[in-house]
């Protein structure tokens, strides 16, 4: 299905999916100096408006990935006339002792629809648009590539003699986790300054495929070093990172989160504010038969943590 008619149909899905994928790169960059911000998240290079950063690249594969789960889970829901299981290799031997069966999530489909939607965005001819589009495909291998096997025994008695099997798509929460990390391994391809700086322009320059590494299909690649964005540049659109919040050394902290505090304020050359706030919960809850539960309100001091300028500093150059 295209045209006008695809358009009606998944439009609505695969906004929710560019939405979750929005929201997943806000949660895995919480604790970065570049935190995902709004003005970041544009997926066309139309006006030459985007960089072409290892940011940009996870930005690209989240989205796509987003709008690939989203249509993927809603076709195994039913919610697609044209779309249900993907029941290819029903009945067939997986393995030793299992069989393949149940209602394996059609990712055929997913992966078809964000394309058709995802990559239809990247109206540009060069380098950089070159880019965007194996990003949008990295996304896609990656929701593939974090499907889970999931298994029924049959057997006399539970004995789970033989097995029928299906695949599901992971949480979207894992999947992030696993974009995060091609993040942090992204490649830096080399090209010519020339044909970047040509953006959408009529002499902007198609690149060979080849010159993309196809045997890294599935790995985030960059044309540009990010900026520095501990400091405001408001040219840049960068906000810096004084006024952040970040975390000192908690039971419910992972390391790089406890590391934050000196990622984004040390490191760029801010200091550490505490302050203390007031904060209400729910306490002394009790359970009444039947069949209600209350609970007093308690009061209680919540120390955050902020990044400050030192007094006396001078403020940056991009802040005008």
């Amino acid at each position: 299905m295209t045209g006008p008619k695809a358009y009606l149909t998944y439009t609505t899905s695969v906004a929710l999916g560019a939405q979750s994928g929005i929201e997943e790169c806000k949660f895995q960059f919480a604790w970065e100096r570049w935190n995902c911000p709004e003005n970041a998240l544009q997926l066309s290079t139309h006006n030459r408006l985007r960089s072409a950063t290892r940011e940009t690249s996870f930005i690209h594969a989240i989205s796509s990935a987003g709008v690939m789960y989203t249509i993927t889970k809603n076709c195994s829901m039913g919610d697609f006339e044209n779309c249900g299981c993907d029941e290819s290799k029903k009945g067939k031997t997986g393995g030793h002792g299992w069989i393949w069966g149940g209602c394996s999530d059609n990712v055929e489909f997913g992966e078809r629809i964000s394309k058709l939607f995802v990559d239809s965005l990247e109206k540009g001819k060069d380098a950089r648009a070159l880019m965007n589009l194996h990003n949008n495909r990295a996304g896609r291998l990656a929701v593939r590539a974090t499907m889970r096997r999931t298994c029924k025994c049959h057997g006399i008695s539970g004995s789970c003699s033989v097995q029928t099997c299906w695949l599901q798509l992971a949480d979207f929460r894992e999947m992030g986790g696993y974009l995060k990390a091609k993040y942090d391994q992204a490649l830096k391809i080399e090209m010519d300054k020339r044909h970047l700086r040509a953006g959408n322009s009529a002499e902007g320059r198609w690149i060979p495929t080849e010159a993309f590494l196809p045997s890294a299909e599935a790995e985030l690649i960059f044309l540009e070093e990010s900026p520095d964005y501990c400091t405001r540049n408001s040219s840049l659109g960068i906000h810096g990172t004084e006024g952040r919040e970040c975390l000192q050394k908690s039971c419910n902290t992972s390391q790089w989160e406890q590391c934050s505090c000196g990622r984004l304020c040390t490191e760029c050359g801010l200091q550490v504010e505490e302050r203390r706030t007031h904060a209400i919960r729910s306490c002394n809850c009790k359970f009444h038969w039947c069949c209600t539960v209350k609970c007093d309100q308690c009061r209680h001091v919540v120390n955050k943590y902020y990044c400050v300028r030192s007094p006396g500093s001078a403020w940056d150059n991009g802040s005008a």
